[in-house]
C-alpha cells in the first residue's frame, strides 16, 4: 500500500511553490534516513527495479554523486548521462533528448542545466518524474531542503533563527531556494552582499552591503559560492579585495552571534569567500555535515515522488 505524503506532486521543481506543510513533509521523511545511512549496510530495496537518470549538463560533483548515492542505497538502478555523452553534441535539441530517455521508461529524471526553467518544461512532456538539480540562476530546491534538514539537525526548530547569506545573491540559485524555505519555516533572512551582486527586485529579506551590520545577531552565516566565470571584473575588481570585504573570517565570524555557525554549499573557493582554517573548524563549520544531510534528503525525495507517481 502507497503512502499519502503531505507533498503529493511527483515533481519537484521550485521552492516558491513549496507550502510549510510540504517543506516539513521532505524533513520528516529524510529523519529514517539520517539514520540508515550511519548503519554498516546502508542499503535498502525501496527502490529495486526502478530506474534514475542523472543528466547533468553542467559541471557537478555534490549533487551529481550524492543523488547517486541515494539512489543506489534505496536500489534503484541509476544511469548517469552528462553532455558530452549526449546526442546534444550532434545537434539533437534537449527536448528530443528527453522524450527519447522518456521512452525508455523511467522512474525519475534529475536535471541540471545552466537554462533557467528547463525543468519545468521537461516535467510537461515527460511521464517521468523531474527533479530539478539546479537550472541557471533561477532554483536548486534540493540544496535548499539539505540546508534546512542540517540546521533543524542542529538547532532543532527555525524560530527565532537568523540567518546571513552572503556573496553572490544576484547569481546564486541556491540563495534563491534558501529564501523560499527558510523564510517559511519561520526563519529571518538577512542578504550580504557588493550592491552590484544584490538583485533589485529581491524580496522577504533584509539587504546589507556591510558584513558588520549583516551579521549582526545571526546564528548562522551562510557563504556562497563566487562564480568567478561570471563575476571577476566585471562586479569585483578582484579576488583580494573581495576577501578583504565581504570574505568570511574569524574575524568577520565575531560580528555575528557568540558560536554562530557557517554554511557553505560547495564547491568552495578557499581564502575568496571563506577562510580555509574557518571552513574546516568542526566547532564552527557545518559544511560536511550539509553533505551527509545531502544524501538523506535526496533519499527522501526519490522515495517520496516515485510513491506519487504510483498512486
Amino acid at each position: 500500500m502507497k503512502k499519502i505524503f503531505d507533498y503529493n506532486k511527483k515533481h519537484l521543481i521550485e521552492c516558491k511553490n513549496l507550502t510549510k506543510k510540504e517543506i516539513q513533509c521532505f524533513l520528516k521523511e529524510s529523519e529514517k534516513y539520517i539514520k540508515i545511512n550511519k548503519k554498516k549496510i546502508k542499503k535498502t530495496n525501496l527502490l529495486n527495479g526502478r530506474t534514475v537518470f542523472n543528466l547533468f549538463f553542467e559541471d557537478s560533483t555534490r549533487t551529481r554523486t550524492s543523488f547517486e548515492v541515494a539512489a543506489k542505497r534505496l536500489g534503484a538502478d541509476l544511469i548517469n548521462v552528462s553532455v558530452k555523452d549526449s546526442s546534444i553534441n550532434k545537434g539533437e535539441t534537449l527536448l528530443d533528448t528527453m522524450t527519447t530517455i522518456n521512452s525508455m521508461s523511467p522512474d525519475v529524471l534529475i536535471v541540471r542545466h545552466p537554462e533557467e526553467g528547463i525543468s519545468l518544461k521537461i516535467s510537461k512532456i515527460v511521464s517521468a518524474c523531474v527533479i530539478n538539480a539546479g537550472d541557471g540562476s533561477h532554483e536548486h530546491p534540493t540544496q535548499a531542503l539539505l540546508d534546512a534538514l542540517t540546521i533543524k539537525k542542529r538547532f532543532g526548530n527555525f524560530k527565532k533563527l537568523k540567518i546571513a547569506i552572503c556573496g553572490d545573491i544576484l547569481h546564486s540559485r541556491v540563495a534563491r531556494s534558501n529564501i523560499e524555505i527558510l523564510t517559511k519555516l519561520g526563519c529571518k533572512i538577512n542578504v550580504v552582499g557588493p550592491k552590484s551582486l544584490i538583485p533589485k527586485d529581491i524580496e522577504k529579506v533584509k539587504v546589507y552591503s556591510s558584513m558588520k551590520e549583516g551579521l549582526k545577531n545571526c546564528d548562522i552565516v551562510m557563504m556562497l559560492r563566487i562564480q568567478k566565470e561570471r563575476i571577476i571584473s566585471k562586479y569585483v575588481p578582484n579576488e583580494k579585495i573581495y576577501f578583504e570585504k565581504y570574505g568570511l573570517d574569524y574575524n568577520k565570524l565575531d560580528y555575528a552571534n557568540k558560536n554562530a555557525f557557517v554554511m557553505h554549499p560547495g564547491p568552495m573557493n578557499r581564502d575568496v569567500e571563506i577562510d580555509s582554517k574557518l571552513a574546516d573548524d568542526v566547532t564552527r563549520s557545518l559544511i560536511q555535515e550539509q553533505v551527509t544531510m545531502g544524501v538523506a534528503i535526496r533519499m527522501a525525495c526519490l522515495e517520496i515522488l516515485i510513491n506519487n507517481k504510483d498512486i
